[in-house]
């Protein structure tokens, strides 16, 4: 009979699930991509991931699900039957109210029917369209790779809510993940906590979904700004602030509309949920160009001189395949870890995450 796992056998098991295969990574006319994570220990909190679409789901076979559905939605229900779906149970139950008229279910099972229509149309988008997950959890052990874990596996199990009611991802999904990771106020009260203890799972989360020739929509919630390299000017380009909408890391800020807010404590107040207007994009305009994303053990996105040193690697690899330029990355950030034990700073060592996306 096998033991209890050791400490190293749940090491191995939480590195192993923290990093995508190469297999996954998608492929996008147009576009390279390549990322790699180094933890600081054994295992860290860092994780990304390639979402790629085609070969995580069945989108064929998703989009025949959501015409049938389109059709059967609209099929009134023979006496005594047992209901098919969840129209058929609400007719029934509209069926029970006050003014119900055969117009009334009618006009309910065309709106329905139409959901399902559009998702089938939307569907097919998702063979050209890529996704990455980045996630930083606070600190750089097992539990801040449990915390990383937890953010990953919520992550996918709405996915698939999201693509069975929108054929995409949504801003819901970001605020039902952002939830996930609150702070209970029942929970903080049963164990004697103040709202200024900094006791609580915290981490960062940057999703994106790249198309072909470099267009990229993304949502951040803490997370450090992506990058842009241009190819002809050899530097990094300024992007607009204005239009990178960031939110608190996950689970700090519970917005003021959310029905739950109450039950979770929010250290900033937010008025809304977000929604698509919150969703950033970033274009890469020419061959060459390249988007970098990162987590604060390369770069924490606000040191000037640290991204002069960044702009050199990329001046010196630019030209080089997506991994050699994020492998030349990686390496410049253990190097700064070199430099942080001569000095006996080794606690500012943080694990480290590099994903680039080339336009070729």
């Amino acid at each position: 009979m096998a033991g209890p796992p050791t400490d190293e056998m749940i090491d191995e098991y939480l590195r192993k699930r923290l990093m995508p295969v190469e297999g996954a990574i998608p492929h996008i006319r147009g576009i390279e991509m390549y990322g790699n994570s180094i933890p600081a220990g054994t295992v860290g909190g860092d994780l990304f991931e390639y979402i790629n679409f085609q070969q995580r789901y069945d989108i064929d076979a998703r989009v025949q699900r959501a015409q049938k559905l389109a059709k059967e939605f609209l099929e009134s229900l023979p006496p005594g039957a047992v209901p098919r779906n969840a129209v058929d149970d609400h007719i029934a139950w509209l069926k029970s109210r006050p003014g119900f008229s055969p117009a009334v279910e009618a006009g309910y099972r065309a709106a329905r029917s139409s959901e399902q229509v559009r998702v089938a149309e939307i569907l097919p988008e998702l063979c050209s369209t890529a996704g990455v997950l980045l996630v930083d959890a606070q600190g750089h052990g097992i539990i801040s790779a449990k915390i990383a874990s937890t953010v990953h596996d919520t992550f996918h199990a709405f996915m698939l809510s999201e693509l069975d009611q929108h054929g995409r991802t949504t801003p819901e999904l970001f605020e039902n993940i952002n939830l996930r990771l609150a702070q209970s106020v029942t929970a903080r009260n049963a164990l004697g906590r103040t709202e200024k203890e900094n006791a609580r799972e915290i981490a960062t989360m940057l999703y994106g979904e790249v198309r072909p020739y470099g267009y990229f929509r993304f949502v951040n919630f803490g997370h450090p700004p992506p990058l842009v390299f241009s190819a002809e000017f050899r530097k990094f380009v300024q992007l607009d602030k204005d239009r990178m909408v960031q939110f608190f890391a996950l689970g700090l800020q519970i917005p003021d509309d959310h029905p739950d807010r109450k039950k979770y404590f929010s250290l900033e107040q937010r008025v809304r949920e977000a929604h698509t207007s919150d969703i950033a994009e970033i274009t890469l305009m020419s061959p060459g160009d390249i988007l970098f994303l990162y987590t604060d053990g390369v770069y924490d996105g606000s040191d000037l001189e640290e991204r002069r040193h960044l702009e050199s690697v990329m001046c010196d690899h630019y030209w080089q395949s997506a991994r050699e330029i994020c492998n030349a990355l990686l390496e410049h950030a253990i190097k700064d870890d070199d430099h942080l034990r001569e000095i006996e700073e080794d606690d500012r060592i943080d694990d480290k995450t590099v994903f680039i996306i080339k336009r070729t």
